[in-house]
């Protein structure tokens, strides 16, 4: 399979993971004129599952280096196998509420809130699992980082009394989102073996790994997607009947935008090889800046904010670049 060799590739692997998980949600801004983000996913989780089978076939299938595909899935043990899986679940649940946060208050506010917060809980809980890295440097970059999310917040609450299309649910669901999200990347990094050249016993490949997290995605959305369509948080119930009505670029945009985050995915796990998981789930949640520049400057989201708030979040991108320096040098 191919393996990462240096730590250049593997910040180079986090940058393009982070361009990734920042412009994903594009796909759903340009669907949503007339599509409901609910029928979105089903296509998103669709687009993730088939990069990652084809990952699987091709880049982890080949070389000498690791395990193949099939001859690691052979001799998985269930408990990793498991692991996998259920970090596809958790990701799935924060993953639902941040696109619900996204359609109600915008890219520039659920994407620093709530991905900020993950990245938060996602360094502390990886590196205290895998301690790689200056723990003063990574920890300082955090604290910037927590500096960002609080001065978006305040962007927000400021601007809300100035705009009629946002809503302090977009700013909770994002919240709730980040605590979940901080937490899914940790059960997949355990259920692989540490040192990507020395496969061991029972334990997953990167590539299997994001496998079996893409399955875990797949299957709990039939659970969380299919309330979710029920019970919307905005707007009428929806129905299959409406996905299967749905036109063919509406489904091709859901699954590039699946296609393009399991792209960042499985580039930020090949890079935890020689960056640590704690660096490198850090650097590529750095897609909140990503992210912020798309919903601030080309989808000018805070076009009709009231005077003060591009200062805030000018302030919160500073923030955020300087953190994500930090988390580089920090190997």
């Amino acid at each position: 399979m191919f393996i990462i060799q240096t730590y250049g590739v593997a910040v180079l692997f986090c940058i393009v993971t982070m361009l990734c998980w920042g412009s994903w949600a594009n796909t759903q801004k340009l669907a949503a004129g007339s599509w409901r983000f609910e029928l979105f996913y089903w296509d998103y989780v669709l687009g993730i599952v088939l990069l990652a089978l084809l990952s699987a076939f091709t880049l982890g299938s080949v070389g000498e280096g690791g395990r193949s595909f099939l001859a690691d899935v052979a001799q998985a043990d269930w408990t990793n196998l498991g692991l996998a899986m259920w970090g596809g679940v958790l990701f799935n649940a924060a993953n639902i509420l941040l696109v619900a946060a996204i359609s109600i208050a915008g890219m520039s506010v659920a994407f620093p809130v709530g991905i900020g917060l993950a990245l938060v809980i996602g360094v502390v809980v990886n590196y205290l699992n895998a301690p790689v890295g200056s723990a003063g440097l990574l920890f300082g970059g955090i604290a910037l980082i927590v500096v960002a999310i609080l001065l978006n917040a305040a962007a927000y609450r400021k601007a809300a009394s100035g705009m009629t299309n946002t809503s302090t649910k977009g700013l909770l669901l994002s919240v709730v989102a980040g605590f979940l999200m901080g937490l899914f990347y940790g059960y997949v990094a355990q259920s692989m073996f540490p040192i990507f050249e020395r496969p061991e016993p029972g334990k997953l490949s990167p590539y299997t790994a994001v496998v079996f997290f893409a399955l875990g995605i797949l299957a709990s959305n039939f659970v969380f997607n299919s309330l979710l369509m029920r019970r919307p948080f905005e707007g009428t119930p929806v129905s299959y009947a409406d996905y299967f009505g749905g036109s063919s670029r509406n489904h091709l945009t859901g699954i590039l935008g699946g296609m393009i985050w399991c792209l960042g995915m499985l580039f930020s796990i090949l890079a935890s090889d020689k960056a640590g998981p704690a660096i490198s789930y850090g650097l590529g949640q750095g897609a909140t800046v990503i992210a912020a520049l798309w919903g601030i400057y080309i989808w000018r989201e805070f076009r009709q904010a009231p005077k003060g708030v591009n200062s805030l979040l000018n302030g919160m991108l500073l923030c955020y670049i300087v953190g994500l320096a930090l988390l580089i040098v920090a190997r």
